[in-house]
Parts: structure tokens; sequence; C-alpha cells
């Protein structure tokens, strides 16, 4: 199987096999908006859940529990403040009770009657009020946080492309895999915790590199474009993105393995909240900023480019001599209709191996 992958890589990377990415952009584009839609409408349905440092409440942290029971916490809380709806989060020895804001008279009674339920001291017992305005104000921050970075991003990369359009995609990009990634956490419904922020930030970080190794094979194919007539702009693009596939997938597995192993435990072993929250933001924005970077992030720079006029003349031109060439008394039928279907001639990293047409034999 390793032999087969290895020699799949080895016929991506030199152009002997070739996925058509860019020729199917709008095929891929419509895709992107669609999953875009589908997370923005969870984002107003079901929603995002605040966790207790964005919304606000009273939080009581219980160590050394030796039989941590859910349903037992949540009947003690209730016992105290009927109204209340609690969230329990249980862990091997320790139990965090989260509600709304209780009042500081009832704090003592419902510390004593917790730590009668689960045979510890009340020294055992902390608790803490978390008001909302500090939630609102870690919300700005992020908000801004995440806003000077796509400006930082989108400057960095002009600089170092030296174009805009790769900046451009990027962005789409990475912020696609920002919306994706937040629905997804929607749907799931798990709470938004500091820990699914820092989850977030950290994906748009992972989105970037992996663009940026995309959009640096596509530099270095398409630097000799307008002095060749043998291929066009999105023709080397694409054999770009086919030699960094292997790249991107080997890349990809190697990240989400420990990442999804440390889902599994903190999700359904350990049951450790903050484990969890981290894990899922990362999971799937790692993987959707995968898929972004290959059929996202490169299609939509080469439709960039080609709005350039040196770079839509070029590909009239080479795509003129293609047809005239396929016209060409002397040729088979079947390779008339190869030279004249755009994108079937693939060009090679090094060899510049491309399928030669037949002459038919008098």
């Amino acid at each position: 199987m390793a032999q087969g992958f290895g020699a799949w890589g080895n016929d991506l990377y030199t152009g002997r096999r070739s996925y058509q990415i860019v020729a199917r952009r709008w095929w891929w584009f419509g895709l992107g908006v669609l999953t875009t839609l589908i997370a923005v409408g969870l984002l107003v349905k079901p929603g995002l859940t605040p966790g207790i440092e964005f919304s606000g409440g009273t939080q009581f942290t219980l160590n050394n529990v030796k039989d941590p029971s859910q349903d037992l916490a949540t009947s003690t809380v209730l016992a105290v403040a009927p109204g209340e709806s609690p969230k329990v989060v249980v862990g091997q020895s320790k139990m965090r009770i989260q509600m709304s804001e209780l009042p500081q008279s009832d704090v003592p009674e419902l510390v004593t009657r917790l730590a009668e339920a689960f045979d510890i001291t009340e020294a055992d017992i902390s608790h803490t009020f978390i008001g909302p305005t500090w939630g609102a104000d870690v919300s700005r921050k992020t908000i801004t946080g995440i806003g000077w970075f796509l400006v930082f991003v989108l400057i960095v990369m002009t600089v170092y492309f030296r174009n805009w359009q790769m900046a451009v995609a990027a962005l789409v990009a990475l912020l696609h895999d920002l919306v994706v990634t937040v629905g997804v956490y929607a749907a799931v419904g798990w709470e938004v915790t500091p820990a699914t922020v820092i989850g977030f930030l950290t994906i748009l970080g992972y989105s970037v590199y992996d663009t940026v190794v995309v959009f640096d094979k596509v530099r270095e194919n398409t630097a000799d474009t307008l002095s060749q007539m043998r291929y066009t702009y999105a023709e080397k693009a694409n054999l770009a993105v086919n030699q960094t596939l292997v790249r991107s997938i080997n890349t990809s597995v190697v990240a989400l393995l420990p990442v999804g192993a440390i889902l599994v435990v903190g999700a359904f072993v350990q049951h450790a909240g903050t484990l969890r929250d981290l894990a899922l933001a990362l999971f799937v924005g790692m993987a959707i900023g995968t898929v972004s970077s290959v059929f996202l992030a490169t299609p939509m720079e080469v439709t960039l480019r080609e709005l350039e006029r040196p770079i839509k003349a070029h590909t009239r031109k080479v795509l003129a001599a293609r047809a005239k060439a396929a016209a060409a008394p002397g040729l088979s039928e079947e390779d008339q209709k190869a030279l004249a279907k755009v994108g079937q001639l693939q060009p090679g990293a090094h060899q510049g191996q491309a399928a030669q047409p037949r002459r038919k034999k008098r």
C-alpha cells in the first residue's frame, strides 16, 4: 500500500497523473458557498452556547469527590435554588457545577449541602462568581484580535508573494475555515469556553500555513508562464496543486491523529471539558483548512490572476495555438479531440512531459 501511495504521489509530481482541480473551480466555489451558508444557518439556529465565562454566573468546584454523580449534584442544587438549570461537568475526582448568578445568601447553604451529599469537607468546595461584563470584554478582544490577524496576513502575504491575489485568496479560504468550524461547533452544541476560542485562533495560523505551502509551489511553477506558449497559467497552477497534494494529506493526517486522540479522551474518557473544547475546534479547523487550501485557495487565486490583461491574453494565445494544432492535417481524430480540449495537456515538473500527438500512418 505504501509503495502504491508513493507511486501515486510521484505521478502527481511529474504530471503523469493529474486531477483537474482548477478547471473545476466553479464546482468547488459552489460547494464552499453552500457549506458557508449551512454554517451561518447553524449559527442562527441553534446558535452557539456561551459558557459561564461569557454569559456570567456562579461556579462551584468540588475536589476529592469519590463518587461524582451528575444527578446528585443537580438535585442538591435544585433543593436550594429550585429555578436553576445547573450544568455539571464531571471529572475523575472533581466536579464543576455552573449556574446563573446565585444570591450570596444561598451560597453557604449550598456549600453545606454539597459537602454532605458527596461526603467531602466544605474546604474541598470553592466557588467563584463571573460577571457578564468579563465575557463581553473577552469577546470584544477576540474579535479585535482576529481582525488584526487578518490585516497582518493580508499585508505579509502581499509582500511575500508580490501580488495581492494570493493574499486575498488566502483570506477567503481562511474565513471559510473559521465560519465552517464555528458552525460545526454550534451544531454539536458544546459550550463556547476560553479553550474553544484558543482553538479557533490556532486554526487561523494552521490554515494560513497550509495555504502558503501550496502558493509557494504555484509561484514557482507559474514564474515563466508568459515566456512560453505550451501551457496556460491555470494549467501550471493546477500542476502545483497536484504536486503538493500528497504533502497536504500527510501533514493533515499527522496533525489530526493526536488531536483526534485528545478529542476522544477529553470527550468520552476523562470528560475533561477544556481538552474536549480545544480539540474539537482544532480537529474540525485543521481538516477544513487542508481542504480549502487545495480546493478553494488556489482556484480563487487563479480566477483573480486571469482577470489581469497579460494572463488573459496569454491564455487566449495558448488556446488558439492549441486549437490550430488540433485542426492540423495528419492527426488522428482522437488526437484532434485531445488537443482541442482545454487542460488535457499537463506540464511535467522537470521532464517536461506531455502527450505527443500520433500521426496518421500513410
